[in-house]
């Protein structure tokens, strides 16, 4: 079964930075497709990033240039480098892999104006 723990959310005041960390059990993240996913207060779940095995990456525009989707295979950890943060980043932040395992806890951010 696989088990996904997300960590490194906090409260940080705009402009600011924090690195959030996804570490997998149960499936090697080598081969497979990575994502970043939030929930803010009161919407629904929406996708962030996503990184294939092969290199390709995306990012919704509100993020594009400030957030970066990474992995370390050997560790199977997946991050989220994220710089600039806004008031509007505050969420729960969650990562899964494909194909889409059950939620873990996530990690909650929340960026002070």
């Amino acid at each position: 079964q696989v088990q996904l723990v997300e960590s490194g959310g906090g409260l940080v005041q705009s402009g600011g930075s924090l690195r959030l960390s996804c570490a997998v059990s149960g499936s090697a993240i080598g081969g497979t497709t990575i994502s970043w996913y939030r929930q803010g207060p009161g919407k629904p779940r929406e996708l962030v990033a996503v990184a294939t095995a092969t290199g390709t990456i995306n990012y919704v525009a509100p993020v594009k240039g400030r957030f970066t989707i990474s992995r370390d295979n050997a560790k199977n950890v997946v991050y989220l480098q994220m710089n600039s943060l806004k008031p509007e980043d505050t969420a729960v932040y969650y990562c899964n892999i494909i194909p889409l395992q059950n939620w873990g806890q996530g990690t909650q951010v929340t960026v002070s104006s």
